[in-house]
């Protein structure tokens, strides 16, 4: 029995997993839009007659996420609370066959090249005039920007290119006629995505042509801060370093997952890198610029990896003293060259082994953090939580990043301002600091 009355053409927008899902979201919401759909991202109102979950199928927990919100949805179109379910994204994209048997509720499924017949589903037409403009979901001081689809890249515990195809990148003008238009939203900043930022435009220009892009992009005017994110180690191009040197508007700020610390386990992953090139590629990045914040993943529990392998990660831990630090523990995924692997290290030793490296690093990060007290900062505010206005440095990307909180009492501040900050005082993940 329906509890309220749905509003019909009203499409709820639910995303799952990371950046790129939610740049698709926020173009899959602007076509919806202007085919005088009323939609929304996420909404709490429970009013919508139509849903659309856009899935992530990284790893087990992701997967595991995205089958139960499903799962939630379908009851609740069983109880007559929505009247459609749509399911797109990678994991619809790998398991199509598999969850159209296993949870025949959902009305179809589609992957994630499928936004034209997605569309047509919904007697919708697919905008060609719309293409690089999206309903942003993020606050609208910033904005993902994502550059390339797909990945070349042969990592054995990956499964990406199954679910996103073959590496393509989008042309230089068009990116820069997106960024263009993300600043007349008032976006002030813009973080570029990809699977790899590293080998942009090595299918367009014949050569790898990031630090070309990052000139273009830098010089769009109203952009303050241009951000990079997942940049491959193996043949970065140094050149890129070089444009953010040169350029006030790109952040000293890099993520760049680096996997592993053993060479025998990176070369197992199929990482062309060794532990050796990775030190001297991240020392000859901190030669350039010094105080570049540098933001990795790792993973634990790698098929192989033994005691001395993850005492060997530790110590690269330690000694390279990353500001930035994250880790996942491996999620043995079908048709990666990785499954022919025996998935050999126990669940808890991948999660005590994780957790141990995560102890490290929140040492690291409250050593940095203590440096950082009495220098002063700019600051790009994001939001209000209780007493306090929650910012960012040029060294943090939103969610997933270290916080500079304010209090409110000492002066009152305006959402997607830019403020000069002073330190005083930091605990291990958060910096707090008042206004000059």
């Amino acid at each position: 029995m329906k509890t309220k009355t749905l509003k019909k053409n009203k499409i709820n927008v639910v995303t799952l997993g990371c950046s790129k899902n939610i740049f698709d979201s926020e173009v899959l919401m602007n076509q919806l839009k202007a085919n005088t759909f009323e939609v929304e991202h996420e909404s709490s109102s429970e009013d919508s007659e139509i849903v659309i979950i856009n899935t992530c199928g990284f790893i087990d927990n992701a997967k595991q996420e995205s089958i139960e919100t499903i799962l939630n949805f379908t009851e609740a179109k069983k109880d007559g609370k929505v009247s459609k379910v749509f399911v797109t994204g990678c994991l619809s994209e790998r398991y199509k066959s598999d969850l159209e048997k296993e949870i025949p509720e959902v009305d179809a499924y589609f992957g994630t090249k499928e936004l034209p017949r997605l569309l047509k589903t919904l007697k919708a037409d697919y905008k060609k005039e719309l293409l690089g403009e999206r309903l942003l979901t993020t606050p609208s001081h910033y904005a993902y920007l994502k550059i390339a689809e797909g990945c070349d890249r042969p990592c054995a515990f990956c499964a990406i290119p199954l679910m996103r195809g073959k590496h393509r990148s989008t042309p230089i003008e068009d990116l820069v006629l997106h960024a263009k238009a993300l600043v007349q939203k008032g976006v002030k900043e813009i973080m570029l995505i990809a699977q790899d930022l590293t080998f942009y435009g090595l299918d367009l220009y014949k050569k790898r042509n990031l630090a070309e892009l990052l000139k273009n992009l830098s010089d769009v005017e109203g952009i303050e801060w241009i951000r990079l994110h997942y940049a491959f180690p193996a043949g970065f191009p140094m050149d890129v370093i070089e444009v953010m040197k040169e350029r006030d508007n790109i952040c000293n700020y890099l993520d760049i997952p680096l996997q592993h610390g053993s060479t025998s386990v990176l070369k197992s992953m199929k990482r062309g890198i060794t532990r050796e090139k990775t030190e001297a590629l991240i020392s000859k990045i901190r030669s350039i610029i010094p105080d570049i914040a540098i933001r990795t993943t790792l993973i634990s529990g790698f098929p192989g990896e033994t005691e001395e392998d993850f005492n060997e990660m530790y110590d690269w831990v330690e000694k390279s003293k990353f500001d930035r630090l994250g880790i996942f523990t491996y999620s043995h995924e079908e048709n990666t060259s990785a499954y022919a692997m025996i998935d050999d290290v126990p669940q808890n030793i991948k999660q005590a082994r994780a957790n141990k490296i995560m102890e490290l690093q929140a040492g690291i990060s409250h050593e940095l953090n203590q440096n950082k007290v009495g220098k002063e900062f700019k600051v790009l505010i994001d939001k209000e939580e209780g007493d306090y206005y929650i910012g960012r440095s040029e060294f943090d990307s939103p969610d997933v990043d270290n916080e500079v909180k304010i209090l409110k009492k000492h002066k009152k501040l305006i959402l997607g301002d830019f403020v000069n900050v002073k330190v005083h005082s930091a605990d291990f993940f958060d910096l707090l600091a008042i206004p000059i």
